[in-house]
């Protein structure tokens, strides 16, 4: 059985919610990748909220003019001062299916430089 790129995708998603899950005092940071843009959220999934979120379409990233990988680390900064500023200091990281590897790598080493401990 051969499994598309989204099928596959999908599997090692639900394989990483089994075992990450969001609290108030340790919320998940989802990460959504597409083609062209990326998206962070920190998560409560006791209440299911979105405590923050932070995106590459964000109007100080956006006009900031760099390459993708260099727009997510913006995403990561962006998310933990929002954190911050929350009062949130530890999270759970959730790749959402992606590899940690490129962009995804890079939001998370701007989260971390940006205060966040995973």
């Amino acid at each position: 059985m051969v499994l598309s790129k989204l099928e596959r995708r999908q599997r090692l998603r639900f394989r990483i919610r089994k075992t990450v899950s969001g609290t108030i005092e340790r919320p998940r940071l989802a990460v959504y990748r597409s083609n062209k843009e990326i998206y962070a959220q920190l998560i409560d999934d006791v209440n299911g909220k979105t405590i923050v979120a932070a995106s590459s379409r964000d109007k100080n990233i956006d006009t900031a003019k760099v390459n993708k990988t260099e727009a997510a680390k913006l995403v990561g900064k962006a998310i933990a001062e929002k954190a911050l500023k929350a009062g949130i200091e530890t999270i759970s990281f959730d790749r959402g299916g992606n590899l940690y590897h490129g962009r995804v790598k890079s939001l998370a080493e701007g989260a971390r430089e940006g205060g966040l401990k995973f």
